[in-house]
């Protein structure tokens, strides 16, 4: 299911539509077809390289910004994987464009929010076992902020949310902590996230990160009439969303 899902999610992609689409309409031989394909591949793109479409939808799915107050606290906070990776090349570590998770991560637990880190993120290579496990780093570089060792736990070994979940559970009852956990991950991820936290029985608190789209103010003719190459960028990021949601919900995990 895990491999079935990753190649899945490569068919998400609108860019692949298109392309097939235009295709479809170069090699076939029927006149009408092809004009019917060149308009269908047209209309495509100018629908998926729309930002305004992408954004408000995105608006209304992620979750929204929410903001502690100062007396507030958790027992622990949850950080789900997926801000930084091996780049094989080189064999360094770089952080990803969902690095806000890990930032926010550190400032919760310095400022008195969160008293534990249990961060759930193993390895998501589908095809070869990799000894760099994302936990690792990640509670490597929060100790190196000075933030005790003592207070940080990895799960190492789940490659989805649904084994963040059950993975992160073992690991707070081991510890007897006292729910509900914050949650902390990426604001598009944060419905399906929740979901599935709930349904493995751990109470958490959304503290949504890594944000895709902004609340805009005012009127930006551009984000009306001018193509975007992030649209296309962000309509992967949400389709992946409502098909794991969906998926998730199929097999009861979420």
């Amino acid at each position: 299911m895990f491999i079935i899902g990753k190649l899945f999610i490569i068919l998400l992609n609108p860019v692949l539509w298109i392309v097939l689409i235009f295709l479809w309409g170069l090699l076939t031989k029927k006149e009408r077809r092809k004009k019917l394909c060149f308009v269908a591949g047209i209309v495509m793109l100018l629908f998926f390289s729309n930002p305004f479409i992408i954004q408000q939808l995105t608006l209304a799915y992620q979750a929204k910004k929410y903001s502690l107050h100062k007396e507030e606290a958790y027992s622990a906070g949850i950080l789900l994987g997926g801000f930084a990776g091996m780049n094989d090349s080189d064999r360094q570590v770089y952080y990803g464009e969902a690095a806000d998770r890990f930032i926010q991560t550190a400032e919760l637990y310095k400022t008195g929010h969160i008293h534990k880190i249990i961060i759930a993120a193993g390895s998501g290579s589908v095809f070869e076992k990799q000894s760099f496990r994302e936990a690792d780093f990640a509670k490597e570089q929060l100790i190196n902020l000075c933030i005790p060792a003592d207070d940080v736990f990895a799960d190492r070994d789940s490659k989805n949310t649904a084994e963040n979940a059950i993975n992160a559970k073992r690991i707070i009852d081991s510890l007897e902590l006292k729910p509900p956990y914050l949650l902390i991950t990426s604001a598009m991820h944060m419905p399906r996230a929740v979901r599935t936290f709930t349904k493995a029985g751990v109470a958490v608190k959304p503290f949504p990160a890594a944000f895709t789209v902004f609340p805009r103010s005012g009127f930006n003719l551009e984000d009306y009439i001018i193509p975007s190459s992030t649209a296309f960028k962000n309509w992967n990021v949400f389709l992946k969303e409502i098909v794991g949601t969906i998926a998730y919900k199929i097999t009861g995990r979420g």
